[in-house]
């Protein structure tokens, strides 16, 4: 039998799965690390962690699925965007990378937003904002305060160019990559010119430019327990690729993943702009596609936080169980979900959660329901955005863990008025790079024969009742949030 690899690089650790011609994951390797903070503002690791921890996965995935690495006929490598390495000539790491989550650079940030000006800075990436974890900022930091490391730098990559020029010798990344990387143009496709001129390196200094599924080399002898010539291929961000790894293949299909926080991805077949700045615009996993990504810090793990504070030990199921016995609309509970800040549509970062309309006949069930309906409220209010950007919105595939929750999805399907689909896979976004390694390697013609392969609908969640109920609660929400999302931060 064949097999397909997608690896996930993820912030604190490295999965690997193995999938075979069907899409069933046969084996799972993951090897965390823990993140280096040494001061505010300063996140590092060392470079080699996560080329080790690759490795690590790697044998846990081929040990578990019980299977000859001769039989892998491909990978694709997927992950977090930012997270910057800088090596030498011989493909060294110089120091620490950067980790995505770094801000040292504000005022490196500050000054190339003045320089090119936010409204070019948009034009050219996709992105709202020029911030101090961007790695266009990390550079011009690296060259003030380490010069002399900064002389030495042969390379300049994101995490996943630095795995894949490991396994191949070679480096290349994918254009789904680069829109928050600041030094790539989203309308040319290429590198910016006049960013690099400022940054004071070269394009020579930068990994080769690939598609989303392209080749970027093969497997060379190494101690990664890969068969040499095994093609490897680039992949865009993780979002994206979960986006395909649920099967959204098709026009007026997205994904929302209801993690720890909520993430919505949207394709749209031309390059879009978000005039107001709520949204950044990113590449899709198809050649010519564009795609938004809305999300917000909390989602799931305000569930979470109510359940382990004040669920007096009952599990999920138990906490489910009790909030499904609750009506529509939690008996006028209305929750802002906003505990960690918000970030789209409305973006304050000084934002908090509220509780709306407290009785005292409001239990621990009440609470349970009213947070899975904020969560339903947040991602409506997001997807009412991207309608009126032009996104056409049939079918929402769920991912993440609150897509195990029968009563979750029913409240987001009558939230949302749509169809609202899990899939049998819990591991959307390493079979997602996965399906465009068997694509690469030439075993399937294309994502969409490569989607009707391999991905299968667990269950359909279909508007009842209760979308007739709705409506009036998101008014509320939405009449609620615009009131008091002006005055947090002492803004009164």
């Amino acid at each position: 039998m064949n097999y397909y690899l997608g690896i996930d690089i993820g912030t604190t650790g490295i999965k690997t799965v193995l999938f075979d011609a069907e899409g069933f994951p046969k084996g799972i390797g993951l090897a965390e690390y823990t993140l280096e903070t040494p001061k505010p503002d300063i996140v590092e690791l060392d470079a080699e962690v996560y080329w080790e921890s690759t490795r690590k996965a790697l044998h846990q995935a081929v040990d578990a699925a019980g299977i000859a690495p001769s039989q892998i006929r491909s990978l694709a490598v997927t992950g977090q965007a930012e997270t910057l390495i800088m090596v030498d000539e011989n493909g060294k790491p110089l120091r620490k990378a950067i980790v995505w989550l770094d801000n040292r650079a504000v005022e490196e940030a500050a000054f190339l937003d003045s320089k090119f000006t936010t409204d070019a800075l948009f034009r050219m990436s996709g992105q709202t904002e020029m911030l101090p974890c961007l790695p266009a900022a990390k550079i011009l930091w690296y060259q003030k305060h380490e010069p002399e490391l900064f002389a030495r730098t042969a390379k300049y990559l994101m995490v996943e160019d630095y795995i894949i020029g490991k396994l191949t010798g070679k480096y290349a990344t994918c254009r789904g990559l680069m829109p928050s990387a600041l030094y790539y143009d989203i309308r040319t496709g290429k590198y910016d010119p006049a960013m690099l001129e400022a940054l004071h390196i070269s394009e020579a200094q930068l990994p080769e430019l690939k598609d989303a599924g392209e080749i970027a080399g093969r497997c060379i002898e190494n101690d990664s327990l890969l068969v040499p010539g095994t093609p490897v291929a680039v992949a865009p961000i993780d979002h994206v690729c979960g986006n395909l790894g649920s099967g959204c293949g098709k026009a007026g299909m997205l994904s929302e993943t209801t993690g720890c926080t909520l993430a919505v991805c949207a394709a749209f077949p031309q390059i879009v702009y978000d005039e107001e700045r709520r949204l950044s615009t990113y590449l899709g996993f198809r050649k010519g596609d564009f795609v938004l990504l809305p999300w917000a810090p909390t989602a799931g793990m305000l569930l979470k936080h109510f359940r382990d504070e004040f669920g007096g030990g009952m599990s999920y199921e138990e906490f489910t169980e009790e909030a499904s016995k609750i009506p529509a609309g939690s008996e006028g509970l209305i929750l802002l979900p906003h505990c960690a800040g918000a970030i789209s549509p409305d973006c304050n970062p000084e934002a908090r959660g509220v509780a709306y309309g407290i009785t005292l006949a409001h239990k621990k069930a009440h609470w349970a329901r009213a947070i899975m309906e904020s969560v339903a409220y947040l991602l409506k209010d997001n997807l009412e955005v991207l309608k009126k950007l032009g996104a056409e919105i049939r079918e929402i595939r769920s991912l993440g863990g609150a897509s195990k929750s029968d009563l979750w999805m029913q409240i987001k399907a009558d939230v949302l008025n749509c169809e609202v689909t899990t899939t049998e896979c819990e591991e959307a976004t390493s079979l997602g790079a996965a399906i465009l390694g068997a694509v690469a390697c030439g075993d399937f013609k294309d994502t969409e024969e490569c989607i009707s392969a391999m991905v299968r609908i667990r269950k359909r969640y279909v508007p009842g009742k209760n979308a007739e109920v709705y409506p009036g609660y998101f008014k509320q929400y939405q009449k609620l949030n615009k009131m008091l999302m002006p005055t947090f931060g002492g803004k009164l």
